[in-house]
């Protein structure tokens, strides 16, 4: 029996890297699983999945109108929810604070906020229903200390290691368990630039005692153990995972 077994999980952004791995996870773990992405087109591998336990919802996170039809697509088809990973996030590209534009920064925290936001919204009521539930916000290291020309992504995720920490003190009464997760470079992400300047490359690993990036899988697998019931104590909770990396 999977960690996971007869959870029903959604799980945001996951058409590709770390999103595309925490779905197939949960299902391999038991859960029955609505994913949704802003892109129509998933990979062949997601696409083999759908059926009894695998739904896809084209979702933009920043719409509270698409967190609905997400929502309400997901009770109908299992009938529960019990957990969310708030996966969706943008990445814009590294720039000093007096460079970067208002609309990138507006846009940045659409998604990387809004989109948390109101997703732990959207949740709450289907949580209470089925007696509680857990939240997984993934945030990142820069969302830890301050990273040079991250301004627009570093402050977001701080943002969403904040609302991390007042979900779980409102809504802990329900039973219901929000964490967030802080991934330092993780290999195979469309956000892990690694080979692209040997220079910064060298300096970020070598910042990294295990002295090399994670894997997708490696961060799939603390989702899974924050979904699940072996983690039910624990909530308001950074859950670094960075091979023990310094700043970087």
């Amino acid at each position: 029996m999977g960690a996971l077994e007869g959870k029903v999980v959604i799980v945001t952004g996951a058409a590709q890297g770390m999103g595309r791995s925490h779905a197939k996870r949960c299902v391999a773990e038991g859960a029955m699983v609505t994913m949704t992405d802003i892109r129509p087109d998933l990979p062949s591998d997601l696409t083999d999945l759908e059926g009894d336990r695998l739904q896809f919802v084209q979702q933009d996170v920043s719409s509270a109108d698409d967190w609905a039809r997400v929502v309400e697509a997901t009770t109908q088809r299992y009938g529960r929810l019990d957990g969310l990973v708030n996966n969706a996030a943008i990445y814009p590209d590294p720039t000093p604070i007096d460079q970067v534009t208002t609309e990138v920064f507006e846009r940045t925290y659409r998604v990387n906020v809004i989109g948390v936001w109101l997703g732990l919204q959207a949740v709450i009521t289907p949580m209470r229903a089925a007696g509680g539930g857990s939240v997984v916000n993934i945030s990142s290291l820069a969302g830890l200390f301050g990273i040079p020309g991250m301004a627009a992504y570093g402050t977001s995720k701080w943002a969403v290691r904040g609302l991390t920490k007042y979900a779980a003190q409102d809504l802990g009464a329900s039973n219901i368990r929000v964490n967030s997760i802080h991934p330092g470079a993780i290999a195979e992400t469309g956000m892990y630039r690694g080979g692209a300047d040997p220079a910064t490359e060298a300096q970020r690993l070598a910042g990294t005692p295990l002295g090399r990036p994670g894997r997708v899988d490696e961060v799939s697998s603390l989702v899974v153990f924050l979904l699940s019931e072996q983690s039910s104590y624990i909530s308001g909770v950074e859950h670094t995972i960075d091979g023990g990396s310094a700043v970087w």
